[in-house]
């Protein structure tokens, strides 16, 4: 049986005619670490706030660990939050921030000490006690942002897009870092993002947000590859659109011949056809290589996505003409083939507002 930390009972929140939060019922697993995904506006950022009691539902209740805090202020519910611009104490060291959270609790000094120096050795800050925040690298900064949060063993985590201020290569690193620390330290973490790829290589689940609705929620395998909806599909990765169906363009197999745009023994899918395609394009993206092309039947453009080596094999450039076919449709119950979008609509919808 589940045991959930976090529990979300008809929560909604408006500003003015702008529903943030509508009428939305929410569970958090207790060990898990949960991210909420969705564009600027979708809901989010509210309902993290309202989880943490930075922000109260207009109606509708919220738990925490079988605790109704709906009315419980947030110093007294048991959280740690951590913001994408972390406010740390500039006149203080890095122990001293970590510590600022056990001292006002007034704590023993001895135990203080020994739960610092274990979360700065967890958190790789070990070295760096005697400095101060301006001493820090914005990935250190946010590290040091974490185990202050944990410094207090709180019953949650809750995370504001806490790697969005950092450059690509360091937000990579502390998300292999954060599923680390998530690992050892088994604490219930709620994260917010817009950035699809952090939600699918960080976290065990994934709620997708949409004008303040869940979309969907389940493992990064369910919704990527068995979406709710078109939303679902079209904000977890690029998409392409063929006779209608919505596809990945990494699905798309593509050939110089009509029968090799199919595999030997390839019959897994026969609705989208073989189609005649010219190419606009050729994008090398490091082991990728991504395909632009023009349908020659309706002249609607779309995107496919493969290898390099098959890339090298085709020996593909602009004007060629090449045959496509699609290897894999999801079944979208909301009807995916009817609300299927163009691919620059849906390229549209991936990117975050």
């Amino acid at each position: 049986m589940t045991t959930y930390a976090i529990t979300v009972r008809g929560a909604n929140k408006r500003y003015g005619d702008f529903a943030a939060l509508d009428n939305v019922d929410f569970d958090v697993p207790a060990g898990s670490l949960t991210a909420l995904l969705g564009p600027s506006g979708s809901g989010k950022s509210t309902l993290l706030r309202a989880i943490a009691g930075l922000d109260r539902p207009d109606t509708g209740t919220i738990a925490i660990n079988g605790r109704d805090v709906t009315n419980v202020p947030p110093q007294h519910r048991g959280i740690g939050f951590v913001f994408q611009h972390y406010a740390a104490f500039k006149h203080m060291t890095v122990r001293d921030n970590v510590a600022f959270g056990l001292k006002i609790r007034k704590r023993p000094k001895a135990e203080i000490k020994e739960r610092v120096d274990n979360l700065l050795e967890v958190v790789g800050l070990a070295g760096f006690q005697s400095r101060y925040p301006n001493q820090l690298s914005g990935g250190q900064r946010q590290r040091m942002a974490l185990a202050r949060a944990l410094a207090v063993d709180p019953q949650v985590l809750l995370l504001d897009e806490p790697f969005g201020a950092l450059d690509a290569k360091v937000r990579e690193d502390l998300r292999a870092w954060l599923r680390r620390l998530h690992e050892e330290v088994h604490v219930t973490t709620v994260l917010v993002t817009h950035d699809q790829t952090e939600a699918l290589d960080v976290a065990d689940r994934i709620a997708v947000l949409n004008k303040g609705r869940i979309e969907q929620v389940g493992s990064p395998s369910e919704v990527y590859d068995r979406p709710a909806n078109a939303f679902v599909m079209s904000f977890l990765g690029a998409v392409s659109t063929l006779n209608g169906s919505m596809v990945r363009p990494h699905d798309i197999r593509v050939g110089l011949t009509p029968d090799m745009a199919i595999a030997a023994g390839d019959d897994s899918v026969k609705s989208t056809g073989v189609l005649r395609a010219t190419v606009d394009r050729v994008v090398k993206l490091g082991f990728e290589v991504r395909l632009e092309l023009t349908n020659a039947a309706d002249r609607s453009t779309f995107t496919a996505q493969i290898t390099r080596g098959d890339a090298e094999a085709l020996s593909l450039k602009p004007g060629d003409t090449v045959y496509v076919r699609a290897t894999r449709v999801p079944e979208l119950p909301d009807g995916g083939e009817a609300v299927a979008r163009s691919d620059s609509e849906a390229e549209a919808r991936v990117q975050p507002v």
